[in-house]
């Protein structure tokens, strides 16, 4: 009881909290700009040169501000706003229309889910694994060698490193395609042949987020373990002769892993929001490329039901970690 009441109802109203008024700001944000979605997105069109009378341009404006319910108080869209978000319906595309953005995410929630699920795993078995290792076998030259790659590749941008491959494996030695989640005019669908050009045109993508991940992971993990290294647990079980290979698995390792299970849980709240800069390089249809598209169209509603989804998907992680925290530190149990 104690525990429900110090613990468990403080999150769960941290995480109401936090949720509601992430969402309020992406709904008042757009709307305090000088110019209103609409109205930008008649003047982006007029801007490509299309002519409209301006009498007929005003009175588009205003059907779509009256069919977007623009029209109406703030007060009232809030409302509307929230109705429309308990039903799961963020409304038609302004770009697109009538294309619902349901159906835009969902079309494009596939392609991020399978790339940044994949790497994401990968990132965290690789980057803690090497890091785990290089910070506790700190004579081993092997060890040695792979920091010293780390510390070149970790602080690169990453576009550099996507370029870099880019025109490695896309240019010089032409084994992977330069960009896209296919070929242009393949069927898609659960063949050998789709399921293979899916793979080869994910594989320069993922290899960037990987490359990238997990030397930020590896330089995190060998610093935590350096640390745990330094516990009286760790130096009493050496001086009791134990294994190094046990104190390193059931000594170092569990304890160095508890913040990295929480960067892990973290992490998969970018499987609904997109790798924005990945996503853009290589042309990679997924959230991060639609939202992108969307910022350069204005299209809002897009804009909104993607950053909503993103809050929701952090807020909830974040819970789901404080939650599932005290299953891997007895310590929280016992405050």
């Amino acid at each position: 009881m104690r525990f429900v009441r110090r613990y468990l109802i403080p999150r769960l109203i941290q995480y109401v909290a936090v949720t509601v008024l992430g969402i309020t700001m992406i709904f008042f944000i757009p709307r305090l700009m000088p110019v209103g979605p609409v109205e930008k997105a008649v003047a982006q069109i007029q801007a490509r040169g299309t002519y409209s009378d301006p009498k007929a341009a005003e009175e588009t404006v205003r059907a779509l501000r009256e069919m977007y319910g623009l029209d109406k108080g703030l007060f009232a869209q809030y409302v509307a706003f929230w109705r429309r978000l308990f039903t799961g319906d963020f409304g038609p595309s302004l770009v697109a229309f009538p294309t619902p953005v349901n159906q835009l995410i969902g079309e494009s929630l596939p392609w991020t889910f399978g790339l940044l699920l994949t790497t994401t795993v990968l990132v965290f078995i690789i980057g803690n694994l090497t890091g785990g290792l290089a910070g506790h076998f700190r004579q081993s030259k092997v060890l040695q060698v792979l920091d010293a790659v780390v510390m070149i590749i970790a602080p690169m941008p990453y576009y550099i490193v996507a370029l870099i491959l880019i025109i490695a494996f896309a240019y010089i030695m032409p084994i992977f395609p330069v960009g896209g989640g296919y070929t242009i005019g393949a069927p898609l669908g659960f063949t050998w042949a789709s399921i293979t050009d899916v793979l080869r045109h994910a594989f320069l993508p993922a290899l960037s987020l990987i490359l990238l991940g997990a030397a930020t992971t590896h330089q995190i993990m060998r610093l935590i373990v350096q640390g745990v290294n330094e516990e009286d647990y760790v130096r009493y079980a050496r001086i009791g002769a134990v294994n190094e290979r046990t104190i390193f698995f059931k000594y170092v390792m569990r304890n160095a892993m508890l913040p990295q299970i929480t960067r892990f849980a973290l992490g998969f709240a970018g499987l609904f929001s997109g790798a924005l800069i990945t996503e853009v390089v290589f042309a990679y249809p997924g959230i991060g490329f639609l939202a992108y598209r969307a910022i350069l169209s204005s299209d809002y509603n897009v804009l909104m039901g993607i950053t909503t989804l993103s809050i929701i998907a952090l807020t909830t992680s974040t819970l789901l970690m404080d939650l599932l925290n005290p299953l891997f530190d007895p310590r929280i149990r016992l405050t």
